[in-house]
């Protein structure tokens, strides 16, 4: 017998409610974000474990001292801490730096062409080339001009944040003037050369990091065939190699870098100097 047939069976409808939804929705980003990071941070110890020990002093230095502020190591001219040492493959990088911050110079334009910088056997050779109206010193003077102090102080605020040692001379033209008794060519560009190392010391350079401080009056004329020549008066700073800068009896250089031989050496000390006639 065929069953009676009732009412059609309500169909139900069951909805899911999803709890604080809106709360939690996006925390698996969170926790993959610091996943991320902590595997990023894995793989940077990583490679820094195997890295050379002028690396790590470089961004540990960064790290302790991001500012570049403090005494701390760090990887740029930026800071006032020893760096990484400059080695005979960065001194084109170094004088580039050095060139782009005289640039920041109010009086730039005025000394751009009385400053070479010459990568060299010995260093990189900076010199403060003179003119006839005196530009880093004045005539006859041993203390540097308003400009010479500006100079020397960006120098030593750049120079002054690696480890490499500076070397420092004093060189004259060979134009006669008068002068004190007693008082020659070799007594002003050792002067000048002693009086450019106190102002960079006070500036920026660390302690001890002046090797050596020389005076060669007219011995070594950068314009060998017109000795009167602005351009003879000059004081050279010279950024040695980390190699060379570790000898302490390493052999001065000349005006083009190569080492001078000993019979050539001036001396500076009291009876030992030759005679010479009065610089300008």
């Amino acid at each position: 017998m065929p069953e009676e047939s009732g009412p059609p069976a309500p169909i139900i409808v069951i909805k899911k409610k999803v709890g604080h939804g809106g709360h939690h929705g996006g925390a698996w980003k969170v926790a993959y974000a610091d996943f991320v990071t902590a595997m990023m941070a894995f793989f940077m110890v990583m490679w820094l474990m195997n890295a050379s020990p002028k690396v790590q002093e470089a961004v540990g230095g960064y790290f302790r001292d991001p500012t570049g502020k403090g005494k701390a190591s760090g990887s740029t001219l930026t800071g006032q801490g020893e760096g990484v040492e400059i080695s005979k493959d960065d001194m084109g990088e170094l004088k580039d730096r050095l060139e782009s911050a005289m640039k920041s110079m109010p009086r730039f334009e005025d000394m751009k062409d009385q400053v070479q910088m010459t990568v060299t056997g010995e260093g990189l050779r900076i010199e403060l080339l003179e003119t006839d109206k005196g530009m880093f010193f004045a005539s006859g003077s041993p203390m540097p001009s308003s400009v010479g102090e500006e100079l020397l102080v960006l120098l030593a605020n750049q120079l002054g944040q690696m480890p490499n040692n500076l070397l420092i001379e004093g060189h004259t033209d060979a134009k006669p003037f008068a002068a004190k008794a007693g008082y020659s060519n070799w007594e002003l560009s050792a002067d000048r050369a002693n009086a450019a190392r106190h102002l960079m010391e006070s500036a920026g350079l660390r302690q001890g990091q002046v090797a050596q401080v020389r005076g060669f009056a007219d011995r070594r004329l950068r314009v060998a065939d017109n000795p009167v020549h602005a351009s003879n008066r000059r004081i050279s700073v010279i950024v040695q190699y980390q190699a060379t800068a570790a000898s302490e009896d390493a052999k001065p250089a000349d005006a083009n870098g190569a080492p001078a031989s000993q019979e050539s050496k001036p001396e500076t000390e009291a009876g030992a100097r030759p005679e010479a006639k009065p610089a300008h």
